[in-house]
């Protein structure tokens, strides 16, 4: 297939991304390819502004936006603005207050505003997550962080203690948003109707790219949307098995050059 008539979006970690938080030789020396054959490529990630711009701007470079917070914002890095954005509904800060107040002391919290990560409430695995990420987040009290521009907010927790979190807020009262497992440690809060389909579509509107063949790929279930509805969805062999049940096919793991396989599997077509 022409590059020139394709693009394609790919989940970062656990799928571009190696798991300590590289992009292989192999996955680059094949996407520069394909933009140089005139294909679109771009990204699409749970991270925010904050956590993505190394990878996006700095290594990636990439000259088309990118998809941010779980598909609640379209981020053109080259024109350092938002092309298109979703904020969370104002029950957001009541979500929080409940969901601490039932599991005191054991969760942390990350608010994901347009330019800035607020920690209203830290643990360990989210200081961990911060650290990993060289963030540097706003610590406030949660009746402090400002109102608007909350894109997503994020629970950290150890799994296991996770899992309960995830049962008692899909019990019910919780169901005036979006909410996503997007890793072991992650559990997220997003606005109605939100996900990485839906920062694809707008992206593609965005670019007037609907003539394109669309290719998405990911390994977790927050990637399984995006996967759905693009003309190939692609699930790593690491990914979770409801993603490789999704997806139209499998490809090797992120630590092999998953990308570049795709890519060549996209000229092959």
């Amino acid at each position: 297939m022409d590059f020139g008539k394709v693009i394609y979006m790919t989940d970062l970690d656990g799928t571009l991304l190696t798991d300590d938080k590289r992009i292989l030789d192999r996955d680059m020396a094949a996407i520069e390819r394909f933009r140089a054959g005139g294909g679109l490529f771009t990204t699409a990630t749970g991270r925010g502004w904050a956590m993505a711009r190394r990878i996006v701007e700095d290594e990636l470079h990439l000259d088309i936006p990118s998809v941010l917070f779980n598909g609640a914002g379209v981020f053109d890095f080259k024109q350092d603005r938002f092309l298109w954005q979703c904020e969370i509904g104002t029950q957001a800060r009541e979500y929080i207050r409940r969901i601490n107040d039932m599991f005191p002391g054991k969760l942390g919290f990350e608010v994901l505003h347009k330019h800035t990560v607020f920690v209203p409430f830290l643990n360990e695995t989210e200081r961990e997550h911060l650290e990993m990420e060289s963030v540097t987040p706003d610590r406030r009290p949660l009746g402090e962080i400002p109102e608007g521009g909350w894109l997503k907010f994020v629970i950290a927790a150890p799994p296991d203690e996770l899992d309960e979190v995830e049962r008692t807020v899909r019990a019910g009262g919780f169901e005036d948003a979006q909410w996503v497992r997007s890793a072991p440690y992650y559990f997220e809060c997003l606005p109605s109707g939100v996900d990485k389909s839906r920062g694809f579509a707008e992206l593609i509107r965005l670019l007037r790219a609907e003539d394109r063949f669309s290719v998405a790929s990911g390994d977790y279930m927050n990637d399984t949307a995006m996967i759905q509805k693009a003309d190939l969805g692609v699930a790593v062999a690491s990914a979770q098995e409801s993603v490789k049940a999704a997806a139209d096919i499998v490809v090797c793991d992120n630590n092999s050059g998953a990308i570049a396989e795709v890519i060549d599997y996209i000229e092959k077509l």
